[in-house]
């Protein structure tokens, strides 16, 4: 069922949760159990849910000796080929204990724009869904280049979202909830419920910011889950640690209500969101 209100979390029959490159990598990397944990409950509810995690750079940057995210992208590409075997290794060792087998799905944003590449996507995903295997999505930034890519993976979250008709999704942060201004800030509320169509002008969200494993802020997360939204998608968010509640349906984090009235899903619709994710996304940065 479509989840039209936080509470509809625990009953919706897709769900998509996005996780970013803080959470699951570096000395975090002992959190992916947690959010194993959680994911599982959820598959365990009858919920089919698709995993979109960030990681791959910054798991696969102490192989290659690293101290810092690479800023050339011919070495983003390497740190995220060697981090992604990586990464998946570790999904899959913590969903052995629940008898879940991981699909490793990696997507560029010409994928999402080519209507082949987009139906074979799809397809594919369906396929893992229906036979109980959780996609593990990433960009495939060992093929990305700068004109050509989502940006973030909180929109690529939105994109599959979108892209196999979710009914709800996820987007973890490092905060519980999006804020009215910088939380550090005097003042700064939470926002518990942002309405379809509210106008957010008044609000100060912070702008994309790239700290040593990834990239994303405050405005990523907005401008992916009204992307959502717009698509009839419910989406909460949230910090990482407080994914099971999420899951559960209880009232934590900020919840972006979906479009009561979704435009189809047509080709054009989806050529749309995708160039958008294009425009957007473009930069100097692989996503990881």
């Amino acid at each position: 069922m479509t989840a039209a209100l936080r509470a509809d979390l625990p009953a919706a029959r897709r769900v998509v949760v996005k996780v970013g490159s803080s959470s699951v990598s570096g000395e975090a990397a002992a959190n992916i159990p947690a959010l194993v944990n959680a994911l599982a409950a959820a598959h365990a509810r009858g919920s089919e849910v698709v995993l979109v995690s960030s990681g791959a750079i910054a798991t696969g940057m102490p192989y290659l000796q690293l101290d810092s995210r690479p800023s050339d992208l011919a070495t983003q590409q390497a740190a995220a080929a060697v981090g992604q075997n990586v990464l998946i290794y570790r999904y899959q060792a913590a969903l052995r204990e629940f008898g879940i087998v991981a699909g490793q799905v990696l997507l560029t944003a010409g994928d999402l724009e080519n209507r082949t590449h987009r139906s074979n996507a799809k397809r594919a995903m369906e396929r893992l869904l229906g036979l109980r295997i959780m996609p593990i999505v990433n960009e495939n930034d060992t093929v990305a280049t700068h004109e050509i890519r989502f940006g973030d993976n909180d929109r690529l979250a939105a994109l599959v979202a979108r892209l196999i008709r979710a009914d709800a999704l996820v987007l973890l942060s490092d905060i519980e909830a999006l804020y009215t201004a910088p939380p550090e800030q005097p003042g700064a509320q939470p926002i518990d419920h942002v309405a379809f169509g509210q106008d957010l002008a008044g609000f100060e969200f912070g702008s994309v910011v790239v700290n040593s494993v990834g990239t994303g802020g405050a405005a990523t997360k907005v401008s992916a889950a009204r992307l959502a939204a717009a698509s009839g998608i419910g989406t909460l968010v949230t910090r990482a640690d407080l994914v099971a509640p999420a899951l559960e349906g209880q009232r934590i984090g900020t919840w972006f209500s979906p479009n009561p009235a979704p435009p189809d899903s047509t080709l054009t619709g989806a050529l749309a969101l995708a160039s958008q994710s294009v425009a957007a996304g473009a930069g100097p940065s692989a996503t990881g």
